[in-house]
């Protein structure tokens, strides 16, 4: 007799769930860690709006207009899987190697082949120029439009001109319309220096020079065009200043933020994947900085485990969705107000792999995020761990949702050990959907609510594992390596 794999996936994932062990050996598993969790409703946090999850592509995957098109109906689905209404960000390093052709229905060498795809750039070399046509533009409006998603647009201020900045920017505003909340003049400024775009003296001062140049050019051509930036890789040191100058012609500041790097070294692991990450709280306290300073809301427009492209082993393995997750949640518990995980073709660390002509697939990433997404948006509350200095790798969100539920998403990023969280119910009983795989660098049999994702972002969960609150206490298992939602009913 044989057995679908995805149906033995399906069987196996849900039957671990209802015992509460992971399908890793149990010998290597430590005792589990007894905790309590309290929710607070009383006490409110920041909110997460329904825009919050994005994703983000390189520039030059649009020489492609076939990519982002009404047409690729199974990209569609898989974007459309994250949320009703999320922000796709067009930019990455090839945006600045990437020239608009408006006087041809096509331009030089624009149509590439149907199945090309631009996989994340890794900054090694300076990219093969591309060129962006009317087509793409329009065909990229089709694709939103279906998707129901936002439009962060990347103009090329590395070695292209303000003039045709501002022509490219025309047209892009025309077609996208009310989808595109911001252009963004340029990808990752602070390293120009770095990639020979310019001069190893390069600084903020210069930059805050090209961008108002820039600035002034496209809104004489489109005085409605709005603003994010500056879009730097990691120097906060550029935050406050670019705030301070330019809060008045911004809709919100970006940044970028990759957890790893460079992939050729040997210490960039899952392990240190997981742990907490001082940089990250340098990010932190400068988006907090300026959001007190200012008010400008701050996005991670571009974001991923490791930067130079991921890496193999740990960009695209089951830890990626643990991670991803818990930094969605950790940001917007920070005051975000979203965040777009870079990816495309079959980038190590791309949420969704694939083309259209041979179809998309969800990587273990993506798992995480559609976690998020099934919590959905409304506003954090307090949710607290006792003794959670004893389990660094152990954290908890709460939030209310738009429908008036109360959920709670727990990450356990431990490789090893078990926790048994009793919290304080909020309802009769909870429904549970877990995430899991059979171990912490798994790259295909990743489950969210004991199944896999299928062909065009199909997914249905396995019948719900429901808790019944004791004493006004809810009591669940988690397993080392995985994750949980709960839904509190009454």
């Amino acid at each position: 007799m044989t057995i679908d794999r995805r149906a033995f996936i399906r069987l196996a994932a849900a039957a671990c769930a209802s015992a509460h062990l992971p399908l890793a050996n149990a010998d290597a598993q430590q005792k589990p860690v007894s905790l309590r969790l309290t929710l607070r409703p009383d006490r409110l946090g920041n909110k997460i709006e329904d825009d919050f999850t994005g994703l983000s592509y390189e520039s030059a995957q649009l020489a492609n207009p076939n990519f982002f098109s009404g047409e690729n109906t199974s990209l569609i689905a898989f974007v459309k899987r994250l949320g009703n209404s999320g922000v796709l960000r067009i930019g990455g390093n090839t945006s600045e190697y990437c020239y608009w052709k408006p006087n041809s229905a096509t331009g030089a060498n624009a149509i590439v082949s149907p199945d090309f795809v631009a996989a994340p750039d890794p900054g090694h070399k300076v990219p093969p120029p591309a060129n962006i046509t009317p087509q793409a533009i329009r065909n990229l409006r089709d694709f939103i439009d279906a998707s129901g998603w936002k439009l962060i647009y990347g103009l090329n201020m590395g070695t292209g001109t303000a003039e045709d900045a501002a022509a490219e920017a025309a047209y892009v505003m025309d077609v996208a319309g009310p989808r595109l909340i911001a252009f963004q003049l340029c990808n990752e400024p602070d390293l120009f220096y770095r990639n020979g775009i310019r001069r190893s003296d390069y600084e903020f001062p210069q930059f805050a020079v090209e961008w108002q140049r820039f600035y002034d050019a496209i809104r004489a051509r489109v005085p409605n065009a709005p603003f994010a930036g500056p879009d730097t890789a990691f120097n906060t040191s550029w935050l406050v200043p670019f705030a301070q100058k330019f809060k008045s012609e911004v809709k919100f500041l970006s940044q970028h933020y990759y957890a790893e790097g460079p992939p050729t070294d040997p210490s960039m692991t899952i392990e240190r994947l997981l742990r907490p990450d001082p940089k990250l709280e340098e990010e932190f306290e400068g988006m907090k900085k300026t959001a007190r300073e200012t008010g400008l809301p701050f996005r991670l427009a571009e974001t991923n485990s490791c930067y130079s492209a991921g890496k193999a082993g740990v960009s695209d393995t089951f830890a990626s969705a643990l991670w991803g997750a818990d930094l969605m949640y950790r940001l917007a518990s920070q005051g975000g107000a979203g965040i777009n995980f870079h990816g495309g073709g079959y980038g190590w660390y791309t949420p969704i792999a694939g083309t259209p002509a041979h179809g998309f697939v969800a990587r273990p990433i993506y798992y995480g995020m559609l976690l998020f997404a099934q919590a959905g948006a409304g506003q954090l509350i307090e949710s607290i761990l006792d003794a959670a200095e004893q389990t660094p790798l152990l954290t908890a969100y709460a939030l209310r949702s738009t429908t008036g539920d109360i959920k709670a998403a727990i990450f356990n990023k431990s490789p090893d050990r078990g926790v048994q969280l009793t919290a304080n119910a909020q309802g009769k009983y909870a429904s549970v959907l877990r995430l899991h795989a059979p171990r912490i660098d798994d790259t295909t049999d990743v489950t969210l609510g004991g199944v896999p994702i299928g062909s065009n972002g199909n997914w249905s969960p396995a019948p719900e594992e429901n808790l019944t609150a004791r004493n006004d206490r809810i009591l669940l298992d988690l397993p080392a390596a995985t994750a949980a939602l709960l839904t509190f009913h009454n």
